[in-house]
């Protein structure tokens, strides 16, 4: 909770979005299944002048299908990596600036608002992003989103939660591992497939299931503890 020695200050707060983008808005890249398991938006330039838009993100995934894709692409510009391991990386690029991708950006200008990174691409039309601010800053970025952009509030409350990366704490196969536990009903109370289903779907042994799971969840339960 951010405190504040003015009991006349409005509290800020942060709110955690679920973006649904219609095609105009969606990035101009290809569908990553299948060699990109999460990105995660780390920063964003906007330059106006030059009429681009850079990111920087941290992928995990394959790098070396990903530089080959972009560079094929017509509508990036610039892509630039620097590899931390051999299943992740960061990455720069930059691609023409376009109306769809100013609208978009444009709601979070306001200057009562702050952006907290990771901002996550689930996939291409689906982003979650955290914001914070004061409830009329809130509430006003909920208002400024331009029509086709579909919003669903997954929160709003005290700031008292530690960001980071996820994106570099597992590898490619426990990011799969634990997708299709989730997906199969692994997570649910009470329980709705058991670990051999998830052994099946991932092809390998139960015993071997096991170890891909407790080794994801003690790397999530490290990053909670930022450890």
């Amino acid at each position: 909770m951010f405190l504040s020695n003015d009991a006349d200050t409005p509290r800020v707060q942060s709110a955690d979005l679920t973006l649904t983008l219609p095609e105009s808005m969606q990035l101009p890249t290809p569908d990553y299944e299948g060699y990109v398991d999460r990105e995660e938006v780390l920063s964003w330039r906007v330059d106006p002048v030059e009429g681009v838009v850079g990111f920087l993100s941290l992928v995990a995934g394959d790098r070396e299908r990903c530089v080959e894709v972009a560079t094929d692409l017509d509508a990036i510009d610039r892509f630039d990596v620097a590899p931390i391991d051999d299943e992740t990386f960061y990455a720069y690029a930059e691609i023409d600036l376009r109306d769809a991708d100013a609208s978009l950006m444009a709601p979070f200008d306001d200057g009562g608002l702050v952006v907290v990174p990771p901002i996550v691409y689930e996939d291409s039309s689906t982003v979650r992003v955290t914001a914070l601010g004061t409830d009329d800053a809130l509430s006003g970025l909920l208002d400024r989103f331009p029509d086709g952009v579909g919003v669903e509030v997954e929160r709003v409350g005290d700031h008292d939660r530690l960001s980071g990366s996820l994106a570099s704490r597992l590898t490619r196969r426990q990011f799969e591992a634990l997708s299709v536990a989730r997906e199969l009903g692994y997570y649910e109370v009470p329980r709705e497939a058991p670990l051999s289903a998830v052994a099946d779907a991932l092809g390998c042994s139960e015993s071997a299931a096991s170890t891909l799971l407790r080794t994801a969840q003690a790397n999530l339960v490290d990053a909670a503890l930022a450890r």
